[in-house]
């Protein structure tokens, strides 16, 4: 239901549609009843979950939270204007995962206009800074050198995007798609300069995330070990930050609680 400049998505796949809830619910108990105990719930646009159906994707975490042998569950990505008081009354949940993927795709209102996103700068720094003072890691995407992405508003953009603390970047190049209304705009930005501002940008991320694992040093790490690679075992904690284990034991599909452990800058 977004119609952004730069998206094909709503040409090609039509009106977003909601699965029944009492299909999902039912999904999430046969998963549960044979053994996987973290979840992830994804789909396109999942924040519009129920909205037609006078439900919302809060009130549907709040079913499936209590469900038995639930021990984690994860979001696809949000939107910022997707995450209203149903969904804020969840946040506090141990259950859900502490790192939220919300998407911003720029940290300039004038770039967000040109984008036809449907949020605000100050309004996406005030959520970011709500949910950050909730504890939670927050990742986001960003599109670099999109048609329109001056030297000027470009190095505004980047001085606002320090302020999010991002811990985690699905950042990339603009590219054109056929028949969206960014495709016929003009775009002089040179390929070098694109390159340099991804790479700022992931860079920036880089650090704080480093930052932000050292900060919660002293908290207890809740890592579900997914595979064995090389000699390590290898999971993602309540953050999703990927955790590496040495151990004779075979780790595969446990739970581990680590309270002492090494924060490296490039592991």
């Amino acid at each position: 239901d977004f119609n952004c400049s730069y998206c094909i998505i709503p040409s090609v796949r039509g009106k977003s549609r909601s699965l029944d809830e009492n299909y999902i619910l039912n999904q999430c108990k046969i998963l549960l009843e044979n053994g996987h105990s973290e979840l992830v719930l994804t789909g396109t646009n999942i924040g519009s979950y129920g909205l037609k159906e006078k439900s919302s994707l809060g009130r549907l975490l709040q079913k499936i939270f209590k469900l038995k042998g639930l021990k984690r569950l994860r979001l696809g990505s949000l939107e910022p204007s997707q995450i209203d008081d149903s969904f804020k009354e969840i946040l506090d949940e141990s259950i859900l995962e502490r790192h939220l993927h919300i998407a911003l795709q720029h940290t300039n209102d004038t770039m967000l206009k040109i984008m036809k996103r449907r949020s605000k700068l100050e309004e996406d720094k005030a959520l970011f800074a709500y949910l950050r003072d909730k504890g939670f890691a927050l990742g986001s995407d960003f599109i670099v050198a999109h048609p329109g992405e001056s030297d000027e508003i470009w190095q505004d953009a980047l001085e606002h995007f320090k302020d999010f603390k991002l811990t985690h970047i699905h950042a990339f190049i603009f590219s054109p798609r056929k028949g969206t209304a960014s495709s016929f705009m003009k775009n002089d930005i040179e390929k070098a300069v694109a390159k340099e501002r991804l790479h700022t940008l992931k860079n920036i991320v880089k650090n704080n995330n480093y930052e932000f694992r050292k900060q919660n040093k002293d908290k207890m790490l809740e890592i579900l070990i997914e595979q064995k690679k090389l000699n390590y075992f290898e999971g993602y904690d309540q953050f999703y930050n990927k955790v590496k284990i040495k151990s004779d034991k075979n780790l595969l599909k446990k739970w581990l609680n680590a309270d002492k452990y090494e924060v490296c800058e490039d592991c």
